[in-house]
């Protein structure tokens, strides 16, 4: 007898629809086929215990199993379910088998029948309205990230024979339902930290607020103990909160890479990701034998901050150019090529010497002659000039850091953040994909950000001082606008562009020697 399931595949953060076949008939062996991996062919093993442990029989003659399209590599467990349900099917020991094509099944098998969490349930859930399927049965783990698709029937379950009976009687189970304003709450209690706590460092302030606001990319140099990682784990909290298509973006990306957390529904903060700087260029950009989302993908809305910059290796800071720019990761393989996206805010730090002391106000830098340059050259020109924010961070007095005296909070901040924001998203609103200054193409900002005669002048003067190159003459204009957007001004000012010009820190003469 053969019979029909159906199934799921993601592929980078989308998923497509796989159909189950099982035929039992006369022969011996149990074969699959349809570009299985290993942990697909070890289903039938998981498959045949799962049916004993519950009073079932394993037919003794030849099962097929084909998981179609033929053409379309299949991995990971979570096939075992509906591959089980379809040979309870075929070996006619399920009550109205015919149901089974009404459903998405999906879920991996413990030898006792127990249904174990999967990867993707947001984006099965997704693909299964709109193939429309009557419903989506997954792991009751994984129920509360698939229910967040409205107008699809979810159904959680813990056990094979909760599925049977489901099967056979439609009423046994019951449709998980999510609330989405108690999903999609963001609190400020959320975050343990406050740039309340930080002492001093208001100008590097300023500097995160004006990334914030545009969602410029930033780098923090300074010596040790400074405050630079401090600060930027703090850039979260003054950014504007997710909206709800954010929101699912960055939790299909999380549960594709299963980092989702437990009973989640919807990921509701904007993603900080500190990768250590032995990384490989693999697990920053993405990719694999099976293509998952890396580091930069798992940033995405959010910030990735990578701490001590000239650690990292060099090929791992050069792979991260392109997505910059493009603001996606593109993964080729020779049957597939696979978008992940990578919309994030960069902030990353670094000491201006091996040492840690060059330009220290007091403490004076012990590295010999050329080694400064030699340490600041780990770090490429082009990653530089694709950074909108150079920041020189010096280190904190005795009398700020003694200072009772409380400073602005993230709350407060962020007010001025989210008003920036909105001047964005208005004045970008025919531009699809574009909400903020750091997106805008050479098109747009030949009209958003024109200047006046004497800031031509100013900026004129600086690009053939500081030897400055095109793209940082346009990241000098989208910092400029941004910063003209938190002063609530229709027009950059020359003073506007003075302070952007200043963050290019890196460009000056003096770094280096």
């Amino acid at each position: 007898m053969l019979v029909k399931t159906f199934g799921s595949a993601v592929f980078g953060v989308e998923a497509i629809p796989i159909a189950i076949e099982v035929n039992v008939s006369m022969g011996q062996g149990y074969h699959i086929v349809g570009l299985p991996d290993n942990a697909v062919r070890e289903s039938l093993q998981r498959t045949e215990s799962a049916i004993k442990t519950n009073d079932f029989h394993m037919p003794r003659t030849k099962i097929i199993v084909n998981l179609a399209p033929a053409d379309i590599r299949k991995s990971g467990s979570a096939f075992d379910l509906p591959i089980t349900l379809a040979v309870l099917g075929a070996s006619e020991q399920l009550e109205n088998a015919e149901r089974l094509a009404d459903y998405v099944l999906m879920g991996e098998l413990s030898l006792d029948g127990a249904v174990q969490p999967i990867k993707g349930a947001l984006p099965i859930a997704l693909q299964t309205q709109k193939e429309g399927f009557k419903g989506l049965i997954v792991p009751m783990s994984n129920a509360k990230e698939a229910a967040m698709v409205e107008g699809l029937a979810v159904y959680g379950v813990k056990h094979l024979s909760e599925v049977v009976d489901f099967i056979a009687d439609e009423k046994c189970l019951t449709p998980i339902t999510v609330d989405m304003s108690e999903a999609f709450t963001l609190k400020p209690a959320d975050y343990d930290i406050d740039f309340s706590e930080v002492k001093g460092q208001e100008n590097i302030k300023r500097a995160m607020e004006i990334a914030a606001a545009g969602g410029h990319n930033a780098i923090l140099i300074g010596p040790p103990g400074a405050g630079k990682s401090m600060l930027a784990r703090r850039l979260p909290t003054i950014l504007p909160p997710l909206s709800m298509q954010e929101a699912l973006e960055t939790t299909k990306i999380h549960s594709v890479a299963g980092r989702l957390p437990e009973n989640c529904a919807l990921i509701n903060k904007r993603p900080f990701r500190s990768p250590h700087h032995t990384i490989s260029d693999v697990a920053l950009v993405g990719g694999g034998g099976t293509p998952q989302p890396g580091e930069i993908s798992l940033a995405h809305n959010g910030v990735l901050f990578l701490d001590e910059l000239p650690e990292f290796k060099r090929t791992v800071l050069e792979v991260m150019r392109q997505p910059m720019e493009e603001r996606k990761v593109t993964i080729s393989r020779a049957k597939m090529a696979l978008d992940f996206p990578a919309n994030f805010v960069l902030i990353a730090s670094m000491n201006p010497c091996a040492c840690g002391y060059f330009n220290h106000p007091e403490k004076e830098c012990t590295c010999p002659p050329g080694s400064v340059q030699k340490y600041l050259n780990k770090v490429s020109g082009p990653l530089l000039d694709r950074i909108d924010l150079h920041v020189e961070v010096t280190p904190v007095s005795y009398t700020e850091l003694s200072h009772r005296q409380s400073t602005e909070s993230s709350a407060t901040i962020r007010k001025r953040v989210i008003v920036a924001r909105e001047i964005q998203l208005a004045r970008y609103a025919g531009n699809s994909g574009i909400y903020a200054n750091a997106q805008i193409s050479s098109q747009l900002l030949n009209k958003y950000c024109q200047i006046n005669q004497t800031g031509e002048q100013l900026l004129k003067s600086a690009m053939e001082k500081l030897n400055l190159s095109a793209r940082a003459y346009d990241r000098i204009l989208k910092v400029s606008r941004t910063i003209a957007d938190l002063e609530g001004s229709e027009q950059i000012e020359t003073v506007h562009l003075a302070e952007a010009i200043h963050y290019r820190s890196l460009d000056r003469e003096g770094w280096g020697g």
